[in-house]
């Protein structure tokens, strides 16, 4: 009984957010220079973070906490679950859901004031419903589509669509959106003919009594000034990640990477040349090597795919990543450090480690994706850490 204590008691006393070895570190003095830097760029247009998919991997609860302290209380998220979960744990703003849903979920957004976004009556419908029982009001944001193809009402449905929102006295037509398929390329024509026509759906609503319409994201900050109406919705870049390398303003190399990975060693071994290395030997050693193991994998989100096609900083150099990505472990190929590598070292995935780093964009190269997915796939179980600089 009292060893059961024991364990119980050292339980109690281990930070267990630490104790997966495997780790992501959120730098909040990054987030904060990167957002200074948007709101700059975009003036007095108001800013609407996008802390979707657990803010592009880097931990909504984290981002959202840090961006509120900061001033910004108008948040943007994929589905109302998303929005739903923050506020369960007491994180208290504005929230968007980006995406709009079906009516069966209707309930959620008026329990929690959460603002939805329509492109069908069956949506104000279902909204409205749910409001009526309650005895509230909801707002919602109409998205219109000017060119992404994905959904939105047509331009010339928006002055009838607001029409028939005026039967709905449940509903309150807050704002109306779209957005840019293609302003992260060089070629900025189609892209300003989007923001012309979004402004003459802007012209053609105004008797509606809309507040606000939003169309930039990220790259429209950066390269398209006269897509900042009155709020922006950046995403990648709150992350210090560019939205593509066709990005025109030099300002976007003052972004700073919030995101640093990196995990440890735990174990190491010295094989003979001819050495098969994990499942189905899709690697052997050419000389004797000394083989590193950490603690990531594909269920870590990192992607099997990378197997035998990507580095890790060990010891301030660059180790080659050797034999088939595992769920839990993958190896590492230390034999140059084999003098003064130990367990427990540092082994750096995206960051910097002494004059060398690995950034999201040269892992996104690897694979032939874009950065998003890097960051974005990381799981859940690795632990965000946040931090500010000393």
């Amino acid at each position: 009984m009292a060893a059961r204590t024991a364990s119980k008691e050292a339980l109690n006393t281990l930070n267990l957010r630490e104790a997966h070895l495997t780790r992501v570190f959120i730098n909040l003095d990054n987030l904060t220079h990167n957002m200074a830097l948007l709101q700059e760029l975009a003036g007095e247009c108001s800013l609407w973070p996008a802390i979707k998919a657990n803010a592009y991997g880097h931990g909504a609860e984290i981002i959202a906490r840090h961006l509120i302290d900061l001033g910004y209380t108008t948040l943007g998220v994929a589905n109302v679950f998303e929005a739903v979960e923050l506020i369960e744990k007491g994180i208290k703003a504005l929230y968007v859901v980006l995406s709009p849903g079906l009516s069966e979920n209707s309930e959620y957004f008026v329990r929690y004031d959460i603002e939805a976004v329509v492109c069908t009556l069956d949506q104000v419908r279902g909204l409205a419903e749910e409001a009526r029982k309650a005895k509230k009001q909801v707002a919602v944001h109409l998205k219109v589509e000017t060119g992404m193809g994905r959904i939105g009402i047509r331009p010339d449905e928006v002055s009838g669509f607001l029409k028939q929102c005026r039967d709905f006295p449940e509903i309150s037509v807050k704002g109306i959106m779209s957005h840019f398929p293609r302003a992260d390329e060089q070629d900025k024509s189609f892209s300003r003919r989007q923001i012309d026509l979004f402004e003459q759906v802007r012209i053609a609503s105004r008797e509606y009594g809309i507040e606000s319409y939003h169309l930039a994201n990220s790259a429209a900050i950066f390269d398209l000034p006269g897509a900042s109406f009155d709020a922006a919705r950046p995403g990648i870049s709150i992350y210090g990640l560019r939205p593509s390398n066709m990005i025109l303003n030099p300002r976007v190399n003052q972004l700073k990477p919030v995101l640093e990975w990196k995990t440890r060693i735990i174990f190491l071994k010295e094989v003979p040349a001819g050495t098969g290395l994990s499942y189905g030997h899709m690697f052997r050693t050419k000389k004797p090597s000394l083989i590193a193991t950490i603690p990531l994998g594909y269920g870590d989100g990192f992607s099997r795919l990378f197997s035998n096609n990507v580095e890790f900083l060990v010891g301030g150099i660059r180790c080659q990543q050797v034999g088939r990505i595992c769920m839990d472990q993958c190896l590492v190929d230390v034999t140059a450090l084999r003098e003064r590598v130990k367990p427990g070292d540092e082994v750096v995935i995206i960051g910097r480690q002494d004059k060398g780093a690995i950034t999201a964009d040269e892992l996104a190269e690897r694979l032939g994706t874009i950065n998003y997915e890097i960051v974005t796939n990381i799981a859940r179980r690795v632990p965000r850490i946040p931090f500010s600089n000393p």
